[in-house]
Parts: C-alpha cells; structure tokens; sequence
C-alpha cells in the first residue's frame, strides 16, 4: 500500500465489514460481506497511487449506499414483526 494509506484502508475494510453484518436478509448479508471481501483482496494487489485512490473513493461509495440499503431493510423488516 501507499505510506499513510494502509491504516485508512484498513478502517475503511472494517467499517464496510461492520455494516454489511447489519443486513436484515442473510442472503443480502452474505453476498454484501463476499464482495467487500473479494473487492479489498483484488485492491490489495494494485500499486499505482491514482488507481488506488479511486478505489479507496469507490469503497466510500459502495460504504455509504451499504448503510443506506441496510436502513431500509430495517424499516421494511420492522412493518412485518
């Protein structure tokens, strides 16, 4: 990784891990946390310093609409308890 990118990388792997468990569905759940995964390991082999900034914002992306989608299956979890 880039110096000074690792730990922002890291934290941001964990953060999208972390939100991915919060899916209502299993099957969403499963697959959210398959592709973050295999999304991070296919990062790690890049070395070009542009390139690994535009993951780092597509995973900023793929963070914030993970926490949105998650939010909705809550509600939409919530109306048939």
């Amino acid at each position: 990784m880039v110096g000074g990118t690792s730990p922002r990388v890291l934290s941001l792997y964990k953060a999208m891990l972390r939100e991915s468990q919060k899916f209502v569905d299993k099957n969403y759940r499963s697959y959210a946390i398959r592709r973050v995964r295999d999304g991070f390991k296919e990062g790690a082999k890049e070395t070009d310093e542009s390139r690994i900034a535009e993951n780092i914002l597509k995973a900023k992306d793929s963070l914030s609409l993970i926490k949105r989608q998650s939010a909705i299956g809550h509600l939409f979890n919530a109306s048939y308890k």
